[in-house]
């Protein structure tokens, strides 16, 4: 079985390939009534599409949506939602090499070594080309968790981190990075245009945070809210590393350091800490869930590698095509996209469980 498919109450299926006609999602779980239009999902795909600047890949895709079904008079009918983005700028002729020898760091021999066959044109299925889906069934999430928001940035490319004493929200949008330190998008200007023009890459952590997710939403063991994160997060292309929290650093704290201290508040308890990033004993606490994502630098790069043939010949490839200089740039849209799928879920599951209770 090949898993194409995520979530359990409110649950969305991808498909396509990079250089097929088309690729989309099916929405199934969401609940009737709500309003929603393409207009309501294009702003996120818009944000994710190629093409806006230098610092991402050259292929023109529109990524214009069509919703096909799932929808009437502007209203979900509660049966499944199907989206539709057209590929219009393919070029598979970039590809001719890849046919005969596996791309370094790329999933050219493991789909191979598994199906015994691989669309080589911009890896098919395994291209980053996937999360436009993704991106347009999160857009469908959101309006189920209108009490939720969620944002993400850039805080680190090639190593350099922001400044977090620089942090402004409003300047995640005033620049090609999504990044909320000004004086660090310019230092990235730079660095993201040598490795462009060297034909190489660079790797990026993406932080993201959700505010407004009620105390309650998650599981003890088997749907804990932090793992269903991890497991989103994951699932993402050329993403290596997930932290909730604080993450690897919570092993060098001590317990009195680790501890996130409560006192009444009004509403319930005031956190003076938030170290667990929202979420303890895979239930969210009320406090803002807090992930940070690691993305390996875009294995398609100009150097020639070493490496096989599919006869298992020793030869060298340097990839040609269109390719993202740093592939977790565009990476912000598609975690909001995944935590919102995730958040969906996990309030369709808490209302199953709990009905009209903490809701």
């Amino acid at each position: 079985m090949s898993v194409n498919s995520f979530g359990r109450v409110f649950r969305f299926t991808t498909w396509g390939e990079s250089h097929g006609p088309a690729i989309g999602a099916v929405v199934d779980g969401c609940p009737p009534g709500l309003a929603l239009t393409e207009a309501d999902i294009q702003p996120f795909l818009d944000a994710r599409r190629p093409g806006t600047s230098r610092f991402t890949t050259q292929r023109r895709e529109p990524d214009a949506v069509r919703i096909l079904s799932g929808v009437f008079k502007g209203r979900t009918t509660g049966t499944p939602i199907s989206l539709m983005i057209e590929n219009v700028d393919q070029r598979s002729k970039d590809y001719s090499e890849v046919a005969q020898a596996y791309r370094p760091g790329h999933a050219d021999y493991a789909y191979d070594a598994k199906y015994g066959f691989r669309d080589y044109r911009g890896g098919g299925r395994s291209s980053a080309r996937e999360t436009a889906s993704r991106v347009a069934a999160g857009a469908v999430a959101r309006r189920v968790i209108p009490e939720v928001t969620i944002t993400a940035w850039v805080e680190a490319i090639g190593g350099d981190a922001i400044d977090y004493a620089r942090f402004d929200a409003a300047e995640i949008g005033r620049n090609p990075f999504f990044c909320p330190d000004a004086e660090a998008a310019v230092r990235w200007e730079a660095l993201v245009d040598r490795a462009r023009k060297a034909g190489s890459s660079l790797g990026a952590v993406v932080a993201c945070e959700a505010t407004g997710v009620p105390a309650g939403w998650g599981a003890p063991l088997y749907a804990k809210l932090d793992s269903e994160l991890a497991a989103a997060a994951m699932s993402i292309n050329a993403v290596k590393g997930v932290e909730i929290g604080d993450g690897f650093a919570a092993a060098a704290l001590s317990g009195e350091e680790n501890a996130d201290p409560m006192r009444p508040g009004e509403d319930g308890p005031r956190f003076l800490a938030n170290h667990a990033g929202g979420i303890a004993g895979g239930i969210a606490t009320g406090q803002p869930v807090r992930l940070r994502v690691a993305f390996k630098p875009t294995s398609s790069i100009l150097t020639p590698m070493e490496t096989i043939t599919r006869e298992g010949e020793a030869t060298t490839l340097a990839t040609r095509g269109r390719h993202d200089p740093c592939v977790g740039i565009r990476g912000v849209p598609v975690v909001e996209a995944m935590v919102a799928l995730v958040l969906a879920d996990q309030k369709l599951l808490h209302r199953a469980q709990c009905g009209g209770i903490n809701l």
